[in-house]
């Protein structure tokens, strides 16, 4: 390939990325606000932008010839990259498709419209609104900001105190001021990777989201592929994605489709992303099946044919990433004094990829939110549970002392 490519966004998740495009002989330009963003030293340039700020980075995409525009993991620069696609003339999503994955309210309701089964749901920008919604929803429910991601603002709603407890804070997190309220359903939470080419959607992997107990229920510690999931649920679970990826008018582009199969045995959209996904969703891809999404990503941002074998699975390995996250995860709470090497997560057997973000002085607290999530351990084996056994183990490996 070659060209110059212009990242939205240049942080932890968008380094490997930015990397694996000048892999591949691409220019790339990326911007950010924080100078101190871990992405900006892989690109060939890069200035320091706030990349919600359209104008800004359109001009910077001007400024430096772009010839494709793309973000990694980021959900709130999805819209932006679309909007700046369209005033440079170049590929892209579409800036109605990028609202409708992105603002929760909007994607639920036209979900309803095609009949893509879901939770029940009702929005709120006041109390008042939200009594209205329970009414609707009913207990158990799950209260979340319509456009904000990260499980920021997410609350479990067991009766009308959490509700007059939480409203405010989970619409302080969204940009628009408004809130969703679903009915929850236990059951297997499911990760979806599916790839749209030219309208036609071709689903790549299901795979397991295990979550904690407690406040941080929303965070997603734990992937295993393949799903536990098998015959009628699986393919219902995968049909009820690809239905969603139509129904939000995703052309060309990664679709990350979230799912519940309920106790029922029947599937439920969660939510469906335009992007590659963040929690090393790119890199379970990648061990699991053999297939690189960020190539693909690039193609698509500049406009390239994706051929079919780039989209196939080459292989299919049981695969389980393990975050490091404070207990019952393996990390201590509390302020960090060290941090060991991963010398010994790494020689771990059946161990493919490890990282840690932590640096001494840092704080570790109990999960609450994606960001909770301080590195990560990727295992394979013949079996996932073999996989998960093993990612958990090495997990504990690393040495993390803590005032």
């Amino acid at each position: 390939m070659n060209g110059t490519v212009l990242f939205v966004g240049a942080g932890r998740h968008q380094r490997r990325a930015i990397r694996r495009a000048r892999e591949l002989g691409l220019r790339v330009v990326a911007v950010d606000r924080n100078p101190e963003a871990l992405g900006l030293g892989e690109a060939d340039l890069f200035e320091v932008v706030d990349f919600m700020d359209v104008a800004a980075v359109t001009e910077a995409g001007r400024r430096h010839s772009v010839d494709g525009v793309l973000t990694v993991s980021a959900d709130r620069a999805v819209p932006v990259v679309a909007a700046v696609a369209e005033a440079l003339g170049l590929p892209g999503i579409g800036t109605e498709t990028a609202h409708l994955m992105t603002h929760k309210v909007a994607m639920r309701r036209r979900l309803a419209d095609a009949g893509v089964p879901q939770p029940r749901f009702a929005a709120a920008r006041s109390l008042h609104e939200g009594y209205a919604a329970v009414e609707t929803v009913g207990f158990p429910a799950v209260l979340k900001p319509a456009d904000s991601g990260g499980q920021r603002g997410v609350f479990r709603l067991d009766s009308i105190d959490d509700l007059e407890a939480h409203l405010h804070t989970a619409l302080a997190e969204s940009p628009t001021e408004e809130t969703i309220i679903e009915s929850y359903h236990e059951g297997i939470e499911l990760n979806g990777l599916a790839i749209a080419r030219g309208g036609h959607v071709t689903p790549l992997t299901l795979s397991d989201r295990l979550r904690p107990p407690g406040i941080g229920f929303g965070v997603g510690w734990i992937h295993v592929y393949p799903s536990r999931l098998f015959a009628d649920p699986l393919a219902e679970a995968e049909q009820a994605a690809v239905s969603a990826v139509h129904a939000l008018g995703l052309r060309d582009g990664i679709a990350f489709p979230q799912l519940i199969v309920g106790e029922d045995d029947h599937a439920y959209l969660v939510e469906c992303a335009a992007r590659i996904p963040g929690g090393q969703m790119a890199d379970l891809a990648l061990h699991a099946v053999g297939v690189d999404l960020v190539e693909i990503a690039l193609r698509q941002a500049l406009g390239i044919e994706v051929p079919d074998d780039l989209v196939t699975p080459r292989f299919q390995k049981p695969l389980a990433i393990r975050f490091l996250t404070a207990q019952p995860g393996p990390l201590p709470t509390g302020k960090v004094t060290s941090v060991g090497p991963l010398d010994k997560v790494l020689a771990f057997p059946g161990v493919v990829q490890a990282d840690v973000f932590l640096e001494a002085g840092e704080t570790i607290r109990p999960v609450r939110l994606d960001g909770d999530r301080r590195g990560y351990v990727i295992a394979v084996g013949d079996t996932n549970i073999e996989a998960l056994e093993r990612a958990e183990a090495a997990a504990t490996l690393l040495d993390v002392e803590v005032e």
